[in-house]
């Protein structure tokens, strides 16, 4: 298992990291298999999305914070129930498929950190899996 560390700048925000990724998934000189990406965070997740177009990330942050608003009415009185629900929805991990050495992902697909309570210093876990020969 290898870990990403990361230090966000703003309370909401989304990193790409699917080049960190990829060259863990390198490094790890497995062929063919699985990449899962996982956060042991409750006011942040993971998701793949488009990386093309940086309004799309825009859309996600600004649109989630109109549907679950910060400062509205909830019984969590820490100042971050907007993080922990917007986290839920998104998930703390993913799988990615790795043939040949590479993370199958679309065109324009990239992976991306979201935060929902920052600034803070944060911690992404990639853990490859390789496939098993169906002769064994």
């Amino acid at each position: 298992m290898e870990i990403i560390n990361l230090r966000t700048s703003k309370r909401e925000e989304m990193l790409e990291i699917t080049d960190r990724v990829q060259e863990i998934v390198k490094n790890s000189k497995v062929k063919s298999g699985l990449c899962v990406v996982y956060i042991p965070h409750t006011t942040a997740s993971i998701t793949i999305n488009e990386n093309a177009d940086p309004s799309v990330k825009k859309d996600i942050i600004n649109y989630l914070s109109k549907l679950i608003p910060e400062g509205a009415y909830y019984s969590h009185l820490e100042g971050n129930a907007d993080a922990h629900i917007k986290a839920s929805i998104m998930g703390q991990s993913r799988t990615i498929i790795v043939e040949n050495g590479r993370l199958i992902l679309g065109t324009w697909q990239g992976i991306f950190f979201v935060e929902f309570d920052g600034p803070r210093t944060r911690e992404v876990f990639v853990e490859i899996i390789p496939k098993i020969p169906q002769d064994v």
